[in-house]
């Protein structure tokens, strides 16, 4: 086994138990914490197939920033630890055997697939795009649309600070 692949297996293992962790924890800031987990584990198999960047993104805009906003509005809402209740019948009924039956899909499209998948060459015209390319494009011809984010997001923040001023 190479080491890209227990690399792999293990960044998995970990996204799936953050996922898992997210659903089961009963206190939001512990599954906001989670997901935090998950997003960068995510990073790690980004940075596993050669996508250095949306790696970068992936911890900065999601595992940071919106994180941080998640985070922020949990504790502005001072929302506490939920009441676990009983399933209801539509779900015990319907929603579990539905959910066996799509994980019994999936493992059977898994198992039959013979056709192997790869990435193209690195030297092929157009097929992968470097780093320095993308931010290129993205401070030139797409600068505007990058402001416009990131003035969004500021506005969504000073919306947020002038509620949690107004209660005060």
């Amino acid at each position: 086994m190479s080491a890209e692949l227990v690399i792999f297996f293990v960044l998995a293992v970990i996204a799936v138990l953050g996922a898992v962790s997210l659903i089961i924890q009963r206190h939001p800031i512990h599954s906001a914490l989670s997901l935090i987990v998950v997003m960068v584990a995510l990073a790690g198999l980004y940075l596993l197939m050669g996508a250095e960047f949306v790696a970068a993104v992936q911890i900065i805009v999601y595992g940071g920033a919106i994180m941080v906003l998640f985070i922020f509005v949990i504790m502005l809402l001072n929302a506490g630890e939920e009441e676990r209740t009983n399933f209801s019948k539509l779900a015990l009924y319907a929603g579990i055997p539905m959910a066996v039956a799509v994980t019994g899909l999936i493992a059977a499209a898994l198992v039959n697939s013979t056709r192997a998948t790869s990435l193209p060459a690195a030297g092929a015209a157009g097929t992968l795009t470097s780093t320095r390319t993308l931010s290129n494009l993205l401070f030139t011809d797409f600068v505007y649309p990058f402001e416009l984010t990131s003035f969004l997001i500021l506005v969504a923040i000073l919306g947020a600070i002038v509620l949690a001023q107004r209660e005060n």
